[in-house]
């Protein structure tokens, strides 16, 4: 059996997200399927996450174990064939045995964008469904003060899903125990048109950036006070926080794992730029 590592870019627009549901198209599905038609194998591949309906990835990590004897680089370019353009296989490698994209994960960074609609600015429908075009004028200084309030290590219960069956959604089973998770890097960037924010942590609950940017656009809306950000994380209430942000603005931007050679972190990314 071969070990391989799936590196993929996909427009979340049409799928019921990554995770497989019985007639549904899902990232998942939709991949298991090509890998049965290059091999005659069916596997269902593992994902670094189950990313949600309409969330898009521009690095997403697939792991599965195949019998077929097929070199890496022919392997990428027959399941590009397959694949629906929405579905890019960016890098096919063979990978280290008890390698797993989701076990094995240790960081993950995620985009969300927003596109902000100001008097008379109408977002771009080639662009609509990347973005959250948001009605309210935001305060970039406010967005990054309430931000930075979830540096390190806190129990994110506030900022999870409210189905306690969803909120450890894809996340390794010894992580399931808590819902702590530790923030490396949390910081709002962009312009008059668009702004971009990027949060890099040890994992997240179900819908947890989508549930943070919406209460991050709070505050920058002057709705809610950017300081306030540790009392909601205290709360460890659902309904203390605002709302969850649409789907359409989140994207998974890369996975980081072990490197077994040297102890040092390697970075799944893409050099796709949108």
């Amino acid at each position: 059996m071969t070990n391989w590592k799936l590196t993929l870019a996909y427009d979340g627009t049409p799928y019921n997200g990554w995770q497989v549901q019985p007639g549904l198209p899902t990232i998942q599905g939709t991949l298991s399927d090509a890998i049965h038609h290059v091999t005659g194998e069916r596997v269902l591949p593992q994902g670094s996450g189950r990313t949600d309906a309409g969330v898009h990835a521009l690095a997403q990590v697939a792991s599965c174990l195949l019998m077929a004897r097929i070199p890496a680089a022919n392997f990428q370019r027959a399941l590009n064939r397959c694949l629906p353009p929405s579905i890019r296989v960016l890098a096919a490698e063979i990978a280290a045995e008890g390698f797993h994209a989701r076990h094995s994960a240790l960081r993950k960074t995620y985009e969300y964008r927003i596109f902000s609609l100001h008097p008379e600015r109408i977002c771009p429908p080639i662009l609509a469904p990347y973005v959250w075009p948001c009605p309210w004028p935001l305060d970039l200084a406010a967005l990054n003060q309430a931000a930075g309030h979830i540096l390190g290590a806190h129990d994110f219960t506030t900022f999870a899903a409210s189905d306690p069956d969803q909120t450890t959604r894809g996340e390794p089973e010894e992580s399931c125990k808590s819902l702590v998770r530790t923030i490396h890097h949390s910081c709002w960037e962009g312009g008059e048109d668009l702004l971009v924010y990027r949060v890099t942590g040890s994992g997240f609950l179900h819908h947890m950036v989508r549930n943070l940017v919406g209460t991050f656009v709070q505050a920058g809306a002057q709705r809610l006070d950017p300081d306030s950000i540790p009392t909601l994380l205290a709360a460890r209430n659902r309904n203390a926080s605002g709302p969850t942000a649409p789907a359409t603005g989140l994207f998974l931007v890369s996975v980081e794992y072990p490197d077994a050679a040297n102890s040092q972190l390697t970075t799944t990314h893409s050099q796709l730029a949108l």
